[in-house]
């Protein structure tokens, strides 16, 4: 992870019918990190998410993207960076082979189908159709895709919801790869174990503020330097805790 700034977000704010989803936040993303947004279902990170991949209109702010800001050069950003798409977004009868051609023509490059399934280690499925992919396959699956035009950023709502324990942690090695090979990763996530154990820093979100904003462990650290200990653990505290700490409640998963 170095220090420069590829993401710079000032004073973001996002309001619908005079509802605010974002309420002024700010933050850089570092290159080659793994930076998350953690927070609950409408914490605002999945808005904040989709104005910075030039998908949603802000309503004030300022966001750039590897130098390029959002308001002038969406369609040089989009050049820049790659997002995943839910699964709607894949035809299930096509082959995964089929696939990385189609999106290869949309992004206007010739990427290599068996290159791109390497990546992943997907390269046995090849023949496969999408439709007969297990859940954690099916995300892998997606990560290649974002990584078709070679892009400097990518990113991932969510990536591992619905996936079992083994499937999630052998996407996060995937995810931790992409990193290593230079990529820079921005996820959301409302897993506090996914944003302890994946993330190089954290912005904690709620209510479409950030409340936090460090690594997890110097979160971790600071709270429990306050004097807080966790009954009976291992570890004195850890993110879930820092959350109660913030806002005085307990985190909900839904």
């Amino acid at each position: 992870m170095s220090s420069t700034p590829i993401i710079t977000v000032r004073d973001l704010k996002k309001s619908y019918n005079g509802f605010e989803a974002v309420k002024g936040v700010s933050f850089d993303v570092y290159e080659r990190e793994i930076f998350g947004l953690l927070g609950p279902n409408g914490a605002g990170k999945t808005t904040t998410l989709e104005i910075i991949e030039t998908l949603r209109e802000k309503t004030a702010g300022e966001v750039r993207v590897a130098g390029l800001n959002i308001d002038n050069d969406a369609n040089a950003i989009k050049q820049k960076i790659g997002v995943q798409l839910q699964a709607a977004g894949y035809y299930p009868s096509l082959t995964l082979t089929e696939l990385i051609i189609l999106f290869s023509g949309l992004y206007n490059v010739d990427a290599d189908p068996m290159t791109m399934l390497r990546k992943v280690g997907l390269e046995d499925k090849h023949k496969a159709k999408y439709k007969e992919l297990s859940g954690g396959q099916k995300q892998r699956f997606s990560i290649a895709t974002t990584l078709i035009n070679n892009p400097t950023i990518i990113f991932l709502d969510e990536p591992t919801t619905g996936l079992d324990p083994q499937a999630r942690r052998n996407l996060w090695d995937l995810i931790r790869m992409v990193r290593d090979a230079g990529t820079t990763v921005v996820i959301t996530t409302h897993y506090m174990d996914e944003a302890e154990q994946l993330c190089d820093r954290v912005a904690v979100m709620e209510s479409g503020r950030i409340i936090a904003l460090d690594s997890p462990d110097k979160l971790i650290d600071d709270l429990v330097a306050t004097g807080f200990e966790r009954a009976k653990q291992v570890k004195n505290a850890n993110l879930e805790d820092v959350f109660l700490h913030l806002t005085g409640h307990e985190w909900k998963e839904e």
